[in-house]
């Protein structure tokens, strides 16, 4: 063999024998990777990739907008009324007509013990698609509906201002507690109060109902009664927007309030704005005619005096009329109509006796074109809102 025939077989066979060690150095570092070193995805065999499942859609968020959207226009409707308990069959009633909430009064506690209560209240939440609000008209004082009976407290809780007159804020706020918990252990979710009214003149009809402190401080202690209510497990609504002032009993008149809005600003939305700062869910809406807002309307049926609420006060939350029987507003409209009027003004919730025909004018509305459906439905979000916040569902 020639020397340059034997050069290349050597060449050859040095080639061959590094290609093999560096075969199998590389499936060694394959099979034995060890921590610092990177296995790039080129050398992964195809066996060892993993398999991806199929995507599939997340399920649909809990929001009240999909809760509100399960719901039929019919129920969406009912959502909007916050019913007076009846004394007989309330149970029967509820589960026909699934409104958003119902309220206690006297007849609903005279002769009850706090366990045939709480299991009369525990019934009411049978057969329905989202919990109904079980509230009171618990202010203190004058305005009492469970302490108003020994069965349930041995004393009625005292008004507000007398307690604040009595013990400062602390005590205040220390009887205000007790009242929460006690409500919420009756299975009571909604307290009609705390009172905003900015009084001055202690013969107001008011006048026991208020605080009688100026507008600041006024609403400091709304603004520890709402956190306190709330605290509690117990939904605060704030009353009577925008503010009742000094003047009259709208339960037996027409009630004008000729203040300028300048007073109003300064004074009487005042503890509103602590109340909505302070997280309260709902904002009760009165049926003074108050000429610098809206001097055609009663308040609960004005959209100029929603408009305040929501874009002045930034209220996200639950508009509520007061009464609708009240002879303010019986006097000068009949139900359904005064129904309308409420929805289109902008409030969420109508406080009134059920009333199949109430109900059935609202619908009507819809149907022609008076009410927008996207309108019911704005109103069935936040009243679910709402009951999330409360913690009744989800």
């Amino acid at each position: 063999m020639t020397t340059k025939r034997l050069t290349i077989l050597l060449c050859l066979l040095g080639a061959l024998l590094f290609c093999g060690c560096e075969a199998a150095v590389g499936a060694e570092r394959f099979t034995n990777p060890t921590p610092q070193q990177h296995v790039p995805e080129t050398t992964v065999a195809p066996s060892t990739v993993p398999t991806v499942a199929p995507t599939t859609a997340p399920p649909p968020a809990f929001t009240a907008e999909h809760f509100a959207d399960s719901l039929t226009l019919e129920q969406q409707v009912a959502q909007m009324f916050f019913i007076h308990c009846p004394a007989q069959d309330a149970q029967a009633l509820i589960s026909r007509v699934q409104p958003g909430g119902v309220i206690l009064y006297d007849q609903n506690i005279t002769g009850k013990t706090p366990d045939t209560l709480r299991a009369e209240l525990k019934s009411f939440q049978t057969g329905l698609p989202y919990p109904v609000l079980v509230a009171v008209d618990e202010e203190g004082g004058s305005v009492v509906r469970i302490s108003s009976s020994t069965a349930f407290r041995l004393f009625r809780f005292p008004a507000p201002r007398r307690l604040y007159l009595a013990g400062g804020e602390e005590y205040l706020l220390e009887i205000e507690a007790e009242k929460a918990a006690l409500l919420h252990d009756l299975g009571i979710t909604v307290n009609l109060a705390p009172v905003c009214d900015v009084v001055s003149d202690p013969t107001a009809f008011m006048a026991d109902r208020s605080l009688q402190q100026p507008p600041e401080r006024t609403g400091e202690l709304i603004a520890g009664m709402v956190k306190t209510m709330q605290k509690g497990g117990v939904g605060a609504v704030l009353k009577h927007f925008p503010g009742y002032g000094n003047g009259g009993d709208t339960h037996l008149e027409t009630v004008v309030d000729d203040r300028p809005l300048e007073e109003f600003q300064k004074s009487d939305l005042i503890p509103f704005r602590h109340g909505i700062k302070a997280g309260a869910g709902a904002v009760m809406v009165c049926h003074n005619i108050v000429n610098a807002m809206d001097p055609s309307m009663p308040a609960s049926l004005s959209p100029a005096v929603n408009k305040l609420l929501r874009e002045d006060l930034k209220f996200k939350g639950v508009i509520i009329t007061d009464d609708l029987i009240m002879d303010a507003i019986s006097m000068r409209y009949d139900s359904g109509e005064a129904a309308i009027q409420a929805i289109l003004a902008g409030n969420d919730m109508l406080i009134t006796t059920w009333s199949d025909v109430r109900y059935q004018a609202v619908l009507d509305a819809v149907a022609q074109g008076r009410i927008s459906p996207e309108r019911i439905r704005e109103s069935a979000v936040r009243i679910l809102q709402w009951k999330m916040d409360l913690g009744l569902i989800g």
